[in-house]
């Protein structure tokens, strides 16, 4: 049995006035991002994707949150996946060859962000790097991961990442097998995050947050469940780490 919309209403009443939850991370996440943004604003997007969020049924003002094109100077795109370019969101559109050297200038960007990304990132210290490179100083760089701890990111860690494609399916059955990457888990705690960023030329902070049980769709049951552990989950546990950081 998936999860009803009146499940969902009834853990989260508040959806009913204007589709999101009093504690969705995306609105935490881009509502600050939003602060930092400039109408001289040359924004990155990191891990752009093909702007798969407007497939989702979801509140369009939550929506319009992550859109930046058209109140910004320019919003580049940055993505491994060449779909990237299809992106109706961005300016234009830089395609991700080579890991340790981003097809951006040195010292050009106002603004960077990347949601659910570093995760998937192989080698982190190259990421912030490169980073550092091309954020302005002054400049910075939000973004949005699974805590390493929390107990969807375990799981994910134990199991072989050719097989992540086909659990997602089950558990978020809104969620396409091409939106589905390899997982490393390499700088998604919140001491990894700050010591390598600190490294890298930025000032940190780490905010942890807990969302609604996004994973527990597959099931009322569970996702009632999931929604009382959320509400008791330690800090240390919670499921996303939101990383605001300004270049020195």
């Amino acid at each position: 049995m998936t999860v009803s919309n009146r499940t969902t209403l009834r853990c989260y009443p508040e959806i009913a006035y204007g589709g999101y939850s009093r504690v969705d991370g995306m609105v935490a996440f881009y509502s600050r991002v939003n602060a930092l943004l400039r109408s001289d604003s040359t924004v990155l997007d990191i891990g752009c994707g093909r702007g798969a969020f407007m497939d989702e049924e979801s509140s369009p003002w939550r929506n319009s949150l992550r859109i930046f094109k058209g109140r910004c100077a320019r919003v580049i795109g940055l993505d491994v996946d060449p779909d990237g370019a299809g992106n109706p969101d961005m300016d234009e559109f830089r395609l991700l060859e080579d890991q340790q050297h981003w097809p951006i200038e040195d010292a050009s960007i106002d603004l960077a962000t990347s949601n659910y990304v570093l995760e998937h990132v192989e080698d982190p210290e190259a990421f912030f790097a490169e980073c550092s490179r091309v954020i302005k100083p002054g400049g910075h760089v939000c973004l949005c991961t699974p805590n390493k701890y929390f107990y969807v990111s375990i799981l994910a860690s134990l199991i072989p990442n050719r097989f992540h494609s086909a659990l997602t399916s089950r558990v978020q059955h809104d969620r396409k097998d091409e939106d589905v990457f390899p997982t490393f888990y390499r700088c998604n705690t919140k001491r990894t995050v700050i010591r390598m960023m600190e490294k890298a030329g930025f000032d940190v902070t780490v905010v942890r947050h807990e969302a609604e049980p996004a994973y527990m769709h597959f099931s009322s049951i569970a996702y009632r469940l999931g929604a009382i552990a959320h509400r008791l989950m330690p800090p240390p546990l919670a499921s996303t780490l939101l990383i605001y950081a300004r270049k020195r």
